[in-house]
């Protein structure tokens, strides 16, 4: 049977949320058609929720009980609630089966860490910019606001005897990370142990008796892990690579530190001790690599084992068990036997140079069986971010482009993570469009590989849709036809409609609308639409509080002012993208048919 997008549409994929110090895994499945909680343990899956969209949770250390946060409608306005497992169930639970723990619908809510009879969480409920953190008692409900001191709290972790707490907010420079500790038991009582001003991620925190164990970049261009000495500050490393960026995950009892590789796309992982000294590699299924969707690895409790989301350009998505002592993992999942024999096409890697020197990263997909109505056409994937980075994982969309006709091109351009800071740093503010004119020199690679450039198109989510609609607007030469998928317009409107929360944090990155409206005005795709000669197909959530809807309808009517064909489908019940299957399916395969049509070769 062919990989068509339908069937791979249809695949259910795993994800691992959590591990107790049993063995336990509290993991995700969107089986049910969009994610739900289900826990594994001796062979057996136990499905936990049945709730209208999708949800993530985390044990609460000690007991029988889930923490779950959900939202209504992907309006990410996330709740917390607790579903108590030491009480027979006869069916997964529904909302009304979930206890509140903190409900209140016109805020957001973000679960940071679990403690022992209580939770650690992050609130914008006191002005809705702001996000304060509050330590919540599980049985009294009473609470403890620890912060409150402004911004979007990233990262928080609370030390073993839960009197400190380190958190993460966003520096002035963009992609950057300050790191505060509180003292829990003196209210107000917080100290900086970074600057404001310094250019550097600090990530996954940890805590050792003497410290903290943070990834970061501070100093250096790729990422690595530290030891940062909560009295005065002073940073020492304990794992780096001249090569890679390295992300670590300190266990509980701060012996071992699990240890990512990012080698273009792919994870290489290894346990090491907690002086950075290496133990053992973790063994992994395809041989060794693998790329991690959200969320990242948990450790139990008791530090013996590590939970693991796990996908592979021919592994839809598993959750994996980790034994710490051995580095032996166990995939407690089988997502690729649904492929039924039917192989995914995997990556080559590749370099393309650019117009000023650089080698921008990029990993193409290759039909195994060429259309002829459809060979030679090159389809980009852009992500979205754009901090973020595209990673040699299972992607439903570009295997049905590929099993289709297509050859898809997935790059990182510059934005991207994954490859350094220089390299996420080169589409800051005025240099936005630095990004944008990479897609000139991946077109101009095109005919390198085999590919016609008069039939190439551009597929992007979020700021890849941006960056779709800017291609098709000051490129229009050389694209002939788009994918826009909750992609933004115009940045002037996105900053002015975006959540209140959302536009504090993004104008680090794109410029603020004080000081940079005119350059803004400049790099919106709609400034340019009387350019546009490309037909575009837009998908859009009506309930986005990232990218407002109207940023689809504004572009949509613009273009379809013009006589183009312009699609636009809008799903009532969706965010951020599209959480639920049943709207995958209506979506992306009328999507895919769409480039079948414009990419053809004509008779």
């Amino acid at each position: 049977m062919a990989l068509d997008i339908v069937r791979l549409l249809e695949l259910t994929s795993w994800r691992a949320f959590d591990v107790s110090a049993t063995g336990r895994v509290l993991a995700g499945s969107d089986e049910s058609g969009s994610t739900q909680l289900i826990e594994l343990a001796d062979g057996e899956q136990t499905p936990l929720t049945a709730l209208p969209g999708a949800v993530t949770g985390r044990y609460l250390p000690d007991e029988r009980a889930v923490v779950v946060q959900h939202d209504t409608n992907g309006n990410e306005r996330g709740q917390l609630s607790l579903l108590r497992l030491d009480q027979p169930r006869a069916r997964p639970a529904q909302l009304r089966d979930l206890e509140p723990l903190v409900r209140d619908p016109e805020h957001v809510h973000r679960l940071l860490d679990v403690l022992p009879g209580r939770i650690v969480y992050a609130t914008n409920r006191r002005n809705d910019v702001d996000f304060d953190v509050v330590i919540r008692d599980v049985a009294t409900g009473d609470e403890q606001v620890a912060y409150d001191g402004g911004g979007m709290v990233m990262e928080a972790a609370a030390s073993r005897d839960g009197r400190h707490l380190a958190l993460t907010v966003p520096a002035d420079p963009p992609m950057s990370d300050q790191l505060l500790l509180v003292d829990t038991t003196a209210p107000g009582n917080m100290r900086a142990l970074t600057g404001r001003d310094v250019p550097a991620r600090h990530v996954q925190l940890g805590w050792l008796p003497d410290g903290l164990v943070v990834t970061t970049n501070a100093d250096r261009d790729l990422t690595g892990i530290a030891h940062i000495d909560p009295r005065t500050g002073a940073r020492r490393w304990l794992v780096t690579s001249d090569e890679h960026d390295l992300t670590g995950w300190l266990s509980p009892d701060g012996s071992t530190l699990l240890v990512q590789a990012n080698e273009d796309g792919a994870s290489r992982l290894a346990l090491h001790d907690a002086t950075g000294y290496l133990l053992r590699a973790v063994r992994l299924p395809a041989n060794g690599w693998c790329a991690f969707p959200l969320p990242a690895p948990v450790w139990s409790p008791d530090s013996r084992f590590v939970a693991l989301s796990f996908s592979a350009a021919t592994v839809p998505g598993d959750a994996l068990l980790v034994n710490a002592a051995t580095g032996e993992s166990e995939s407690l999942t089988g997502s690729a036997e649904q492929l039924r024999g039917q192989r995914p096409v995997e990556p080559s890697t590749h370099r393309v140079p650019t117009r000023d020197g650089e080698q921008l990263p990029c990993f193409v997909y290759s039909p195994r069986e060429a259309n002829p109505r459809l060979a030679g056409s090159a389809v980009l994937i852009i992500h979205g971010g754009p901090e973020s980075q595209s990673v040699r994982t299972f992607n439903p969309i570009v295997q049905a482009l590929v099993a289709q006709g297509h050859t898809v091109l997935v790059p990182n351009v510059r934005g991207s993570t994954g490859y350094g800071k220089r390299w996420y740093s080169a589409d800051d503010g005025r240099n936005r469009l630095e990004s944008v004119t990479d897609l000139g020199d991946l077109h101009d690679w095109l005919p390198s590989i085999g590919l016609d450039p008069k039939r190439a198109a551009l597929w992007g989510g979020s700021y890849g849709g941006y960056m779709v609609l800017a291609g098709l607007a000051f490129q229009p030469e050389r694209w002939a036809a788009g994918v826009d998928i909750v992609g933004i317009s115009s940045l002037v409107t996105f900053l002015e409609r975006t959540a209140a929360y959302r536009r504090a944090h993004r104008e680090r990155e794109y410029g603020s609308l004080a000081a940079d409206a005119e350059f803004l005005r400049e790099a919106s795709p709609l400034t340019e639409v009387a350019s546009i000669t490309a037909p575009l197909f837009v998908l859009h959530g009506a309930n986005d509080p990232r990218v407002p809807l109207s940023e689809a309808e504004q572009i949509a009517a613009a273009v379809r002012a013009k006589g183009l064909e312009c699609e636009l489908r809008v799903y009532d019940d969706e965010g951020h993208g599209l959480a639920k299957r049943a709207n995958r399916l209506d979506a992306y395969p009328g999507a895919v048919a769409f480039l079948a049509r414009h990419l053809a070769k004509q008779a």
